[in-house]
């Protein structure tokens, strides 16, 4: 039986809290009334700031949506200020953690090391890491394949055994007006669900794509991808159901091949 197609929105800090609040409830419930979504053909998840986390929560509550974070703290519990631990998100209900975001990378300056230590303590408290990756500059195909399957391994090292959501986001694509060409995702993407299938720790992990994603993508790139993890074209609900109708056909192909 082929997996659910993948949705996630990551809210980053666009909005402030009554924003957020009021986007969970609009999304909330048209969700609730969105067949694939309540039959578990297609899955959508949700990450919004840390404040926004309970009240994101409580909106989904009775839904099938999960709710994730924006990062995790590469540290235990203990004298790390400021720090917010996997262990204390999962305690909470979070299902997800976003680690090794570009914009992560590039402002903070974490390193493959720091993502790995990252990836590792979502795992081993029983979240599911939404691991961001990609290439910095505009790349051939291949070359970007390479490249990102390098720094895929690099961020996986010595991580407990666990599925993961790899997030293919060209940096070089975040933000742009359009996506990077469907021909270049399908490349990367097919090399990065290779290397997956390659790790045993790694069964039932998914691969989908990130970066200017929008409405209309899913539909050409069809099975090169698990899903869409989604940005600022989902703060608008109703171009986050469009986005919802197009996995949910491409869930009823799969089913019907």
């Amino acid at each position: 039986m082929p997996g659910p197609v993948i949705v996630g929105v990551s809210l980053k800090t666009y909005f402030g809290h009554e924003q957020a609040a009021a986007w969970f409830a609009d999304v909330a419930q048209r969700v609730g009334e969105h067949f694939a979504v309540t039959a578990g053909d297609v899955r959508l998840f949700v990450i919004p700031t840390y404040l926004q986390i309970p009240a994101a929560l409580d909106a989904f509550a009775g839904t099938p949506v999960r709710v994730g974070a924006q990062d995790v703290s590469a540290f235990p519990a203990g004298a790390f200020t400021g720090e917010v631990t996997a262990t204390e998100l999962a305690e909470i209900g979070v299902a997800y953690a976003e680690v090794g975001h570009a914009e992560r990378r590039r402002l903070f300056g974490e390193t493959d090391e720091v993502v790995a230590a990252k990836v590792a303590a979502a795992l081993d408290a029983g979240i599911v890491p939404v691991l961001c990756v990609g290439e910095t500059d505009r790349l051939a195909a291949a070359d970007a394949a390479a490249a990102t399957v390098a720094q895929l391994h690099a961020d996986l090292e010595d991580s407990p055994a666990g599925p993961v959501i790899v997030a293919y986001e060209p940096v070089w694509a975040i933000g742009a007006p359009q996506p990077a060409p469907t021909a270049h995702i399908t490349e990367v993407t097919r090399a990065l669900r290779a290397a997956l299938d390659a790790l045993p720790a790694r069964a039932g992990s998914s691969v989908i794509y990130g970066g200017s994603a929008g409405p209309g993508l899913l539909t050409h790139l069809g099975d090169d991808v698990d899903g869409l993890f989604l940005g600022r074209f989902a703060h608008d609900p109703h171009a986050l159901i469009t986005v919802l109708d197009e996995a949910s056909a491409l869930a009823a192909k799969r089913e019907s091949a």
